[in-house]
Formats: structure tokens, C-alpha cells, sequence
């Protein structure tokens, strides 16, 4: 925000006049009460001390040297204890338009992650069976948070982790195995430990019809080459759902690979460097009790297995040889027990704590005519995403996955996610987009040329209070995607569309644009709605959400 830095700027200024600390606690955002003015700063209740006077002086010293310094600052005064309110011109806010019609696509972009490459590994869901909207929901914050560092500055690469060793692989196997029995005519004993849904089903019709003489295979041989199909057509249509639900992943790595190139080995070795392993009864330790966890833990067995830590612990130390300085995974808020054990092998590793940060995704309960839909992936119960993205479309679908804190429950009511009304949260965000583009065309089709830039003579006539409101909120667009990525918090650009679409409507509703005796008023409200309508688009972008020009 604009306003943020040239407030900051000329507090620096001041400080450094008087011999003054910039505070480390330094506060500079909208007082809560917008009749205060534009921003207030808590600096002087910090420095008072320091300064050997009272809060209150200190402020009213900042307030009458603030508009001597910043000509933009039309008023500045202390308040409450000690706080310091400064109000900017109209000119001021007048020209975010200028800067948003600047920017195109770019507005809102910054160098915050200053280059920092980041390494976001998401959805990595067993390839067990189709992606339920539990995954689904991980994969609109995973790829709309890639989207959020990327244009905050970061460098990001996008990873899934396919789990594809392991005992969920060996009953993966023998769930088809099994089932392509039956199609056989047999009639195996089915175990209580297996996947029961219709797709298993689908999976062995699909591999018998392509080789007759399977179900006649030595049962060893059988279970590999059904567990090796079944694995190759889940991933085929996990990835299939995820280029219809707009989510890429630019690399698809592989657990077995691990071990095949050595990373599990290379893992242990420098965790044992680091003095942190040690050997007890035959298993290879890892001592992470010192390091934060609640116990020590085994990485390798007395059976020379691993544990499913071990091969956590080898991914990890592979990403780091692999270059990046920030790792983030998207995990499910089933395992946030997982977290401190985690952390204490990065530490380990020698990496810095905060190079590593976990986005949990809480639960998603997805109604149906006020009713819970049951999911259960053994049952074949379970609601899939694609079942859900072709009923109420990607849109709505992200856009309600999105509406809300990733560790927060959700609830998603697909009859609300269908409705073209503004109780629809996508809709309301949408149609403001759409009513802009509308207007836009009706101007032309009148003859009321806008230019492609506008100027400050041209905005001129933007001066009522919903005007003002407006362009302080589309002043506020990069500040707060800088401060949602930050958080690693994607809910707030969602909120965030929202508040400013709420602000759009009203304005429509109260002000007319296209105003046949004031031709000056209209091209200004016109390149208004103009640079509303582009932080929109670039709001929606940042969530993979489409931003329609007709409704």
C-alpha cells in the first residue's frame, strides 16, 4: 500500500531528526474506525520511553511534522493514547487508478520473497483411488498459494510425492487382484482390510479385458501386475482431475526413487554427522526427543525396514540438496501431530527451523439437500472431486474451497455453490466483474470514449465518500497479497474479492456511471470501475477463479 510506505518513509525521516530508533514493533494500518483518517501508527506510544516524554507529546510532535514533510498528508493529528492519525488527499488515492491501469496483470505483484526459492508439495494423495474433495480442497490452496508467492516475489516450484511403496501399495494389489477373480468366475474369500469401491471394480475389468490369461497367473506374479496397473491408472486420473481443476505440479516424484538413488542413505548419513542417531537393539535411531518431539524414533528397523519416517526424512533432505530454502507441504490436520517431528529433522539437517512450514487442511463436509454426503474411501462412499467440479463447475468449486482458513472445518453446500444469486460467494465476486465489463460496453456503445491510460485531470471527478472508499481499498491490494503470503493464508484474497466486490455493488447502486450532462464525472467513474475491475481479475487469478465479462 502506497500510503503504508510513504507514511513509513516520513516517520524515518523524523526519527532519524531527533535521534529517535525506528521501533522493531512498529505499527502502520487502518484505524478501526474509518473516520480517524487513512492510517494510524502506534510510534509514538513505542519510542515515548526512549524519547524521555509521554506518548501523547510524542504523537502531537509527529502530527505537525508529518504534513510538513508530505505534502499528500492533509492531516495529521494524536489520539487516545498516544496513537498518531493521518488522513492523505483525495489526489492521493486518486492516483491508485493510474497505478493499477499501469500495472495491468502485474498490479498488486511485489518483491517481497525477494527471489526466495521455495520449494510447495501438496495434494501427494496415496494412489489408492480417485481424489475426494478433501484432496481437493489441499489442491486449490496448494496451487493458489504457488500462484500467491509468485507474485509476491518468490521463486516456486510445485512437487507431488507419490506414495507409491508401502503396504497401502501391497492392498492396493490385492484389492484388483481379488476383484479380477471374481470377473473370473471364482469366488475368493474377501478380507476385511481392502477397497471395496466400484472403481476397484472398473480397475480389473479394464486389466482383464487387456490380458485375458491374468487371473491364471501365479498369485505372487498376479498381485505385482495388478498393483502395478492399478497404481499407473489412479495416478492417470488424479492427474487427469487435477488439469481439469486447474492445479499443476511440475514435478510427480516418486517414494521408490528414494531408494533407488541412494537419498535415504545420504539422509542418514548426515543426520548421523550431526550426532543425532544412534543403534539400540538393532534398529537404527533417530534422537528427536531433544529436538522438540515428545520421544525418540526409529528410522530403520531391527528387520532392516523403514519406517514411514525414514522415507519423510530422505524426501526432505533430497529437497534441500535439491536447492531450496523454503519448504512448505500441504498436509491433511491429521497430521499435525506430525509437525514437531518434522521440524526436529530439519533442524537436524542443519537447516534453519523456518525453512520449513506446514499448511494443515481441515475436513470439508459436503452437503446435499441440508445433508452430510459420507466419504470413505475403503466403502467407495466417498464424494470425488470430479463428481463435485462437474456438478457445481471449478469455479464455484475453488471458490468455496477457498472461502475459508485451511485449518478451519468446512462446510460445502453444493446446492449454494450452484445458485446464480449473491448469496453465491463466487457469483457475487464474478457478477462485479462482469457488471464492470457491462458498463464499460454500454459506454462505448454510447460513444463515451474512455482513454487507454487516464490521467490525473481526468480523475478529477472522483470525490464522494464511495469513490474515496473504493480507492482505498484497491490501494490496499498488494499490501494484502504481500501479507497473505506471509501467512501462507490464500482465505484472505478471497475475503478480501469479496469485501471489494460488496463495495462495487453498493456504488453502483448508489451512484450513476454513464451520466448524459456531467461527460467529466463519467469517463472518471468509468476508469474507476476500469481499475476495480482489473484488481479483480488479478484477485480471481491469484485463486484460479475465471473473471467473466458477461454473465
Amino acid at each position: 500500500m502506497r500510503a503504508i510506505h510513504v507514511l513509513h518513509q516520513a516517520l524515518e525521516t523524523i526519527l532519524r531528526e531527533e535521534d529517535l530508533p525506528l521501533p522493531e514493533k512498529l505499527v502502520i494500518e487502518p484505524p478501526r474506525d474509518a473516520r480517524h483518517g487513512d492510517l494510524s501508527t502506534n510510534a509514538a506510544m513505542l519510542l515515548a520511553r526512549v524519547a524521555k516524554t509521554n506518548p501523547r507529546e510524542l504523537a502531537q510532535k509527529l502530527a505537525q511534522r508529518l504534513p510538513e514533510l508530505c505534502p499528500d498528508i492533509i492531516r495529521a493529528e494524536a489520539a487516545g493514547p498516544g496513537f498518531c492519525n493521518v488522513t492523505f488527499s483525495q489526489d492521493f488515492w486518486r492516483q491508485t487508478v493510474l497505478e493499477a491501469e499501469a500495472a495491468g496483470t502485474d498490479w498488486g505483484n511485489s518483491h517481497a520473497g525477494a527471489g526466495q526459492k521455495v520449494l510447495l508439495e501438496y495434494v501427494s494423495a496415496n494412489p489408492t483411488g480417485p481424489l475426494h474433495v478433501g484432496h481437493g480442497r489441499g489442491a486449490a490452496v496448494g496451487d493458489s498459494l504457488a500462484r500467491l508467492l509468485r507474485r509476491t516475489g518468490y521463486t516456486v516450484d510445485t512437487e507431488y510425492y507419490i506414495n507409491d511403496a508401502g503396504k497401502q501399495m501391497q492392498i492396493l494389489g490385492l484389492s484388483v487382484w481379488l476383484r479380477v477373480q471374481e470377473l473370473a468366475g471364482r469366488a475368493p474369500t474377501l478380507p476385511e482390510d481392502f477397497y471395496r469401491g466400484d472403481y476397484i471394480i472398473d480397475i480389473a475389468r479394464r486389466l482383464l479385458e487387456a490380458e485375458p490369461g491374468l487371473a491364471d497367473l501365479p498369485e505372487a506374479q498376479g498381485l505385482d501386475r495388478c498393483r502395478e496397473f492399478a497404481v499407473e491408472d489412479i495416478l492417470n486420473g488424479i492427474k487427469a482431475d487435477l488439469r481439469e481443476f486447474r492445479v499443476e505440479h511440475q514435478v510427480w516424484f516418486s517414494e521408490k526413487s528414494l531408494v533407488q538413488r541412494g537419498a535415504v542413505d545420504a539422509a542418514f548419513a548426515d543426520l548421523a554427522a550431526s550426532g543425532h542417531t544412534y543403534d539400540e537393539e538393532g534398529a537404527f535411531w533417530f534422537a528427536t526427543e531433544k529436538l522438540g518431539d515428545d520421544k525418540n524414533r526409529v528410522l530403520r528397523k531391527s528387520d532392516g525396514s523403514l519406517t514411514y519416517f525414514a522415507s519423510d526424512i530422505a524426501y526432505h533432505h533430497d529437497k534441500f540438496r535439491r536447492g531450496y530454502q523454503w519448504l512448505i507441504d500441504i498436509w491433511g490436520a491429521d497430521h499435525h501431530g506430525y509437525v514437531p517431528r518434522m521440524r526436529a529433522a530439519i533442524e537436524a539437517m542443519g537447516q534453519p527451523r523456518d525453512s520449513f512450514d506446514v499448511v494443515l487442511i481441515q475436513l470439508v463436509n459436503l452437503l446435499r439437500e441440508g445433508k452430510p454426503v459420507s466419504m470413505s474411501t475403503r466403502a467407495g462412499t466417498f464424494e470425488t472431486l470430479a463428481d463435485v467440479m462437474h456438478e457445481v463447475g471449478v469455479d464455484a468449486t475453488r471458490f468455496m474451497f477457498l472461502s475459508r482458513k485451511s485449518d478451519s472445518p468446512l462446510d460445502f453446500d453444493l446446492e449454494l455453490a450452484k445458485q446464480r444469486s449473491m448469496d453465491n460467494p463466487v457469483y457475487y465476486v464474478q457478477y462485479a466483474h462482469a457488471r464492470i465489463h457491462a458498463v464499460l460496453r454500454r459506454a462505448t456503445e454510447r460513444g463515451i470514449c474512455l482513454p487507454v491510460r487516464a490521467d490525473a485531470a481526468l480523475l478529477a471527478g472522483l470525490d464522494t465518500e464511495e469513490d474515496m472508499a473504493l480507492l482505498r481499498k484497491l490501494a490496499s491490494f498488494g499490501n494484502m497479497l504481500a501479507s497473505a503470503a506471509s501467512v501462507l493464508g490464500v482465505h484472505h484474497v478471497s475475503t478480501y474479492l469479496h469485501e471489494l466486490a460488496g463495495l462495487l455493488h453498493s456504488y453502483y447502486a448508489k451512484h450513476q456511471v454513464l451520466l448524459a450532462d456531467d461527460p467529466a464525472r463519467s469517463l472518471a467513474r468509468l476508469a474507476l470501475l476500469r481499475a476495480v475491475g482489473q484488481t479483480l481479475h488479478n484477485g480471481l487469478d491469484v485463486l484460479g477463479v475465471s473473471a467473466p465479462e458477461s454473465m
